[in-house]
């Protein structure tokens, strides 16, 4: 360094206002104004190293002397009670050049931003999950009792964000409270929810809330909207749950509680009429599931077939391919002339904007079959049993997910049951219907309500042959001998959760994991259990499943995946050794935070 950029040095040093201080390309301080004691308090800092003295790197205060990115990123640092903003800039111009640190105090306009978005208004939107199920399950004497402890638990609960609370339905509540309260919530994880699953009642289930929460939006109108889309996502999941949408973020919180079966049928009547009329008022329509279709999703395909066929529309089955497990069912359907089957190109040239697309058993873009269908029509219905996610299809013009149903044929069945006779349904489309209902609730073991059981034996009515759905079930010798081998190397982590690794990449990935996983449970104390294995395409897939003490959708979740509460997937790009790492690591936190809780 020259004698002049040495005298330029001490000048700056000497005579800046503020705290500042001069580095060399070592990142070591070689000059400082006098105020720098304002910022650091230790004596004589000459020589000290700005990462032990500041916490970051000489390559962040290089980054900050470009002012655009000092204006995206700024750096930050707080001592001594103070906030102060740090910029730079470059003292020389050769090799040696170092760099000139200013700190501004910025503390007041940091207080000022704090309580500014600390007295920010946000809006929630509080449900009673299946109210009128729980009326018509109470008796009228203990019901005013009931409503009663539910009003004063969710009151005591708002009390305590010193919130503003409107009750404009029976079962529907609004609440208006600053934002600085919302980490509050988060810490005690909506603690509301627990507390109203221990009020009795006289129904045999418990009373469970849905909570959407609305952060950050630019006003209270806007505050109101994510609130209202995030009560809308929590109880598309089944209830039971608090969601918060700060802008396009969401966060989850609850869902231990299986959805409640609802005992009216009056939603599948309406779905009916509107499906009816929307079949009718349309040039043609095309069914579509997704990506690798089981037989839920085919099945409900088939049940949406039959109602255009009977309305004399012109229908189309988007299928651009089928596992081995689908092959017997598949070339029945084919026999029998009944069905057009196309693929996403033949979709795609068919479709118009007069066109009713009608999506089953999923409500994600990404995972159906030709996703591209969703922006050529102006006409979309979705029919699924999943719990909804933040990944969904937008403004469809009718929607009917119902997370409590066992399966997406359940749901059509319904839908059939109110809008074409039963003699007009076929005694293969009776048997798909059956075997999708089937396969999504394990043989009538799991997820399995009064209404799956009258949607079964509707179907039965209408000519389906058990024993044949039965065959749809059958699989070949090495399937069998895989899934063994799964259980059989199944390792046992935690307390009562089974984790296996199926050998070798298979087409049927998915239908031996998910099998497997089945089986995994009827092990004594076994609580939930997850098999990993690689399809023919290299993707690693993962079949999660549980008796309901666990919920696995929130844990297939963190893999990119979904389901429900006892059932769900994913499929992910890490190989199965490396999936199992992040699966211990995800359920390790998930059991942490659930002992906390309890």
């Amino acid at each position: 360094m020259v004698e002049k950029d040495r005298k330029i040095e001490k000048f700056i040093a000497e005579y800046t206002p503020f705290p500042m201080c001069i580095l060399n390309p070592q990142g070591k301080v070689t000059r400082a104004s006098a105020k720098i004691d304002e910022v650091f308090l230790y004596d004589g800092i000459l020589d000290a190293d700005i990462f032990v003295l500041t916490g970051i790197k000489y390559a962040e205060f290089q980054r900050i002397t470009d002012p655009e990115e000092d204006k995206e990123n700024p750096l930050t640092i707080q001592r001594n009670g103070k906030v102060f903003k740090i910029e730079a800039s470059i003292l020389g111009d050769d090799e040696d050049a170092g760099l000139a640190l200013y700190f501004h105090d910025i503390t007041n306009f940091e207080t000022l931003k704090k309580i500014y978005n600390d007295e920010k208004i946000c809006m929630a939107v509080v449900n009673v999950d299946n109210y009128d199920e729980l009326s018509s399950n109470t008796s009228d004497d203990k019901k005013l009792t009931v409503t009663t402890e539910i009003d004063k638990a969710i009151r005591q609960w708002c009390a305590g964000i010193d919130g503003s609370i409107t009750r404009y339905k029976e079962h529907m509540y609004m609440i208006a409270f600053e934002n600085k309260y919302c980490d509050k919530l988060v810490e005690n994880r909506f603690s509301i929810l627990d507390d109203i699953r221990l009020i009795e009642t006289e129904a045999d289930f418990p009373v469970t809330l849905s909570i959407g929460v609305g952060v950050g939006g630019k006003n209270p109108a806007q505050c109101d909207q994510f609130a209202a889309d995030a009560l809308d996502l929590a109880l598309g999941r089944g209830g039971d749950q608090a969601v918060i949408k700060r802008g396009s973020k969401l966060e989850y919180y609850g869902g231990k509680a299986a959805a409640v079966e609802k005992s009216n049928k009056g939603k599948s009547r309406i779905m009916a009429h509107a499906m009816k009329q929307l079949i009718e008022q349309s040039s043609k329509v095309i069914i579509m599931g997704h990506k690798n279709p089981d037989m839920d999703s085919f099945g409900a395909a088939l049940g949406v077939y039959r109602m255009c066929i009977n309305s004399n529309k012109d229908a189309f089955i988007v299928l651009n391919y089928y596992n081995d497990t689908l092959t017997m069912l598949y070339e029945q359907a084919v026999e029998t002339d009944l069905y057009t089957f196309i693929n996403s190109e033949k979709a795609k040239a068919l479709v118009d904007r007069d066109t009713l697309l009608v999506i089953v058993d999923t409500h994600r873009p990404s995972i159906m079959e030709c996703a591209d269908l969703l922006t050529e029509t102006d006409k979309i219905v979705v029919i699924d049993h999943h719990r909804k996610i933040e990944e969904s299809v937008e403004n469809a013009t009718l929607s009917y997910m119902e997370a409590y149903a066992s399966s997406a044929s359940e749901l059509v069945t319904e839908i059939l049951q109110y809008s074409v006779e039963r003699k007009n349904i076929t005694k293969l489309e009776a048997e798909a219907l059956l075997a999708g209902i089937t396969v999504d609730t394990n043989r009538f073991a799991v997820k399995t309500g009064v209404r799956t059981f009258e949607a079964a034996s509707w179907l039965r009515r209408s000519g389906a042959d058990t024993t044949s759905v039965k065959r749809f079930f059958q699989t070949d010798a090495t399937a069998f001998n895989l899934r063994a081998q799964c259980v059989a190397n199944a390792r046992f982590l935690f307390d009562g959760i089974a984790v296996s690794i199926c050998e070798g990449k298979h087409v049927d990935a998915q239908i031996i994991n998910s099998q497997a996983a089945d089986e995994l449970l009827g092990i004594k104390g076994i609580k939930a259990s997850f098999v990993i294995g690689t399809n023919d395409k290299g993707r690693t897939v993962v079949s999660a499943r549980s008796l309901g003490e666990m919920n696995v959708q929130v844990i297939m979740e963190k893999f990119g995946g979904g389901g429900h509460l006892t059932t769900a997937g994913a499929q992910v790009d890490l190989t199965p050794e490396d999936t199992v790492v992040k699966l211990r690591e995800v359920l390790s936190e998930f059991l942490s935070v659930k002992e906390e809780e309890e």
